[in-house]
Formats: C-alpha cells, structure tokens, sequence
C-alpha cells in the first residue's frame, strides 16, 4: 500500500504541470498550425475557437437565419449544439450531430462569419461553451482565436498575441486556397481585421500581458519552437 501511495506521489511530481495557454491574432499568423502542433508535442488538448463561431454562422445560413439582422441572430443563437473535439491530431466540430469541420471552411461562411460573430448573445454563448471546454482539460490547454486572453480566459497561465505583416499573411492565406488572388486576399485580410478589431463586444486586441511573437520573417517551425520554449517555461515555475 505504501509503495502504490509513493508511486502516485512520483507520478504526480514528475508530471509536467497543466497549463492554459491562451494564443490571438489575426488570419493568417499562423495561429491554427502553430496551436495544434504546441498541443500535440506538449501533450495538451486544442481548441480553435474560431471553428465554433463558423459552426453557428454555418447553422445560421443553413435555417434560413439573416446573418445581417442581429436581433434575428441573436434570438437564434442558443439553438444549435455545437460540439468540439479537443484532440490537436484530429480536431472535430459538430453542429447537432452533424460533422460540420468541411462546410465551416466555405467562402459563404468566411464571408459572413464575422457579422455573425460581433452579435452579443452570439460571443456570450459561445464564450461560455469554451470556458467550459477549457476548465475540463485535466493536462491543459491551447486554446487559439481573437479574444482569448483578454475576454473568455483572462487568467490563462501564458498568453501569446501572433502578428504578422498583412503582405505575408495574404501569401499564405492565398497558399492555403487554390486559385485565390494575393491582392484580393489582403483586401479581405484587411477588411476582416477592421471588422474584428471595431466591433464593440469582445474585438481583437492584444492582452496587457501577452507575449507578442512576429511570425512575418519566421518559419512555422521557427513559431513552433519558440511558443513551446515559452510553454515550458511557464510549466517549470507553475
């Protein structure tokens, strides 16, 4: 008996220490690659928030919903079910049931997501649905978006704000879209952050006390490294 209880008292020192890390920025930073690779080297579950608010904009423009009358979204807002999968090698999103990870990523749904998105009751929903998500990760989190670290998990353990030229994000925006124009993808870069940064409930900013990492001269592996250093470190003095 006293062997087992010792062996658990070892287990539990050895253990690397859960943390919440919370990562901003704008498209095209490199948020998504960066968060689900961290996760999947540190052993940590992932969550992209912004996946969940293409998810109601989605279930939204499939129910006939007009995405730009905000009284009409707002009183649709607590209808759907939406489900995410926290696994960095495979994330999962479902809309009640239904696999929703492929028509989440339509220009239809990028197109309206963000007047979806700065509708109140839509940010309280699912603001409240990620806090929940990240309270029950036993090992720890990387929970990825615009406004995690200073609106839905303002006590993360380490928050980090990724920036980047609008030129480099336009390219690999443009990469990740086949037969997209470069010039046309920084204009709707451009315009999504106007959007996101202006809009009165929850906008895009930069927490106090975030890390800010310039990814525009820095390879993903190179962003990659670096937030795992700065993940470790914060685990090390936890």
């Amino acid at each position: 008996m006293s062997t087992t209880v010792e062996t658990a008292s070892a287990a539990a020192r050895t253990a690397p220490a859960a943390v919440i890390v919370a990562i901003d920025g704008p498209s095209g930073t490199g948020k998504s690659s960066t968060s689900k690779a961290v996760a999947a080297q540190l052993g940590l579950s992932y969550l992209d928030t912004g996946a969940q608010y293409r998810a109601i904009t989605w279930w939204m423009l499939n129910n006939g919903i007009d995405v730009q009358d905000a009284m009409e979204v707002a009183t649709a807002a607590a209808k759907p079910v939406i489900v995410s999968g926290t696994d960095p090698a495979a994330p999962t999103i479902t809309v009640d049931g239904e696999d929703a990870s492929g028509p989440i990523r339509t220009q239809e749904v990028t197109s309206k997501v963000s007047a979806v998105s700065a509708v109140p009751e839509v940010r309280s929903r699912i603001t409240e649905l990620q806090r929940t998500i990240a309270a029950a990760a036993d090992r720890g989190i990387v929970v990825e978006g615009r406004d995690i670290g200073t609106t839905v998990l303002p006590d993360a353990d380490l928050k980090i704000f990724l920036t980047a030229s609008p030129e480099a994000r336009a390219a690999r925006r443009s990469g990740e879209v086949k037969g997209s124009d470069v010039a046309t993808t920084k204009e709707a870069l451009i315009k999504r952050d106007a959007a996101d940064s202006g809009r009165k409930t929850s906008p895009l900013a930069k927490a106090d006390d975030a890390v800010e990492v310039d990814t525009t001269e820095l390879t993903l592996q190179q962003v990659i490294e670096c937030v795992v250093t700065l993940v470790e470190e914060k685990r090390a003095v936890k």
